[in-house]
């Protein structure tokens, strides 16, 4: 049986609604992102390179790695954990992830000295745990919940949701410079780890997905279940590989020099806390990305909204080419990344629902963050390996900049997006005692 034709409600009461119900959740949410394993681990690898350089003489493309390993695993298991959340719920695998990588994240202190031969290894060992238990901390799970909670106000939702990782950006990188400076890198790994504790208390308190009866009635069929595409049938979509290929290259362009910005500012005469501050900048960029990304969505085809603000990191890159930078340039170059990687993944989680509906939600979205995380973590390797052969970062921010247009415009071949889904034939899980629970 086919769903009504999914038409936005304009009318103020019903956008009013659906935060007074769902802005609890959209809280929680907010704090799991913030503290999950989406933004902490990139925002603090790039801070023990020169501690790491310095105890070991490990390589900038050693200490790069675990990036690339924990990203890669997380990435393969996205469509995993998207489906348990689908079929389970998501507060179970939101909760027991965000714990999960808590403990994870905390156990890289436990990394033995440089006496210990097989350092190296034990090291990249405490990151795969990450990389196998972090991922349903992550958009994955909580855009799941927001997006069953809103529809009106969906994109601004979804980017009050990923302000989190802005805010981890801001926060997160002063820590960490902090807690080396002070206690030493390993003690930054538990300490760093304190936030996910303080946010999975919250999320136990409050993150839920709503019953049936609190659900905007767009996004279900007449009977009350969910509609959307199937997994197969979202594969057999061209927009799907669209929406897949442009993700890749942004995500390439992007990881690799947000990772090594600490190390290029530093190369361009700036010291690590100014270094520090201009993070702190991208993660403000970030923060504007979101919510001006989230807002536009709502009231624009996504095209006309996403070609213009991704190719904004073209510009950072153009500026971070070079032997010299100063500190106004830097800034601006951070805040413009930061506000294109706003963007891109406010658009991941709004195209998977509005372009293949909610039924599968979790696996279609776990496919498209795939390529965001593989890529992601490819990319910071791939700028090490150019410096390390080059001494130079401008070869690779030169293709960068031809990714970061290509990829923004890749998504004005989407066209318009669907006006109904299918219902789904298959049994919908029983989403209510999650709820309640």
């Amino acid at each position: 049986m086919s769903a009504p034709p999914v038409q936005p409600t304009s009318a103020p009461k019903a956008r009013t609604g659906e935060f007074s119900k769902g802005w609890t959740v959209l809280l929680a949410g907010l704090l799991g992102v913030m503290c999950g394993a989406s933004p902490i681990p990139y925002n603090v690898i790039g801070f023990t390179a020169e501690p790491l350089a310095a105890e070991f003489g490990w390589t900038q493309t050693q200490i790069l790695l675990p990036i690339t390993l924990f990203g890669v695993i997380a990435s393969l298991l996205a469509p995993v954990f998207g489906w348990m959340a689908d079929r389970y719920g998501v507060r179970p695998v939101a909760l027991w992830s965000l714990f999960a990588f808590g403990l994870a994240f905390a156990a890289i202190s436990l990394t033995p000295t440089a006496n210990e031969a097989q350092t190296l290894y034990i090291y990249y060992g405490f990151w795969v745990v990450v990389g196998l238990v972090g991922i349903g901390s992550t958009p994955v799970t909580w855009s799941r919940a927001v997006n069953l909670w809103f529809y009106n106000h969906r994109g601004l939702a979804l980017g009050i949701l990923l302000l989190g990782t802005s805010f981890a950006a801001v926060i997160v990188p002063q820590v960490a410079v902090w807690a080396i400076q002070t206690y030493g890198w390993r003690a930054m790994f538990a300490i760093v780890a304190l936030f996910p504790a303080a946010a999975l208390i919250v999320a136990f308190l409050l993150f839920r997905e709503p019953r049936p009866e609190e659900r905007p009635k767009a996004i279900e069929s007449e009977s009350g279940r969910l509609t959307g595409v199937t997994l197969g049938l979202a594969l057999a979509d061209y927009r799907f590989w669209l929406i897949w290929l442009s993700i890749a290259l942004i995500a390439m362009a992007f990881g690799g020099a947000f990772i090594n910005m600490p190390t290029m500012l530093r190369l361009r005469g700036l010291d690590v806390d100014v270094a520090a501050t201009v993070m702190g900048i991208l993660g403000i960029g970030i923060f504007a990305g979101r919510l001006i990304t989230g807002a536009l969505l709502d009231r624009f085809w996504q095209g006309i909204v996403a070609f213009p603000l991704l190719c904004l990191p073209a510009i950072s890159a153009w500026l971070l080419l070079g032997d010299s930078l100063t500190f106004p340039l830097a800034a601006l170059a951070g805040f413009l990344l930061g506000f294109a990687a706003g963007a891109e993944s406010d658009l991941i989680a709004y195209l998977t629902g509005r372009y293949f509906g909610m039924a599968n939600y979790g696996k279609i979205y776990g496919m498209l963050y795939m390529p965001f995380g593989l890529f992601s973590a490819a990319s910071p390797v791939i700028y090490a390996q150019v410096y390390d052969r080059t001494g130079s970062y401008d070869p690779i921010l030169e293709a960068a900049i031809i990714m970061f247009i290509l990829g923004g415009a890749l998504l004005l071949l989407l066209g318009k997006y669907p006006q109904a889904f299918p219902e789904i034939d298959e049994p919908e899980p029983a989403r209510a005692a999650a709820g309640a629970a």
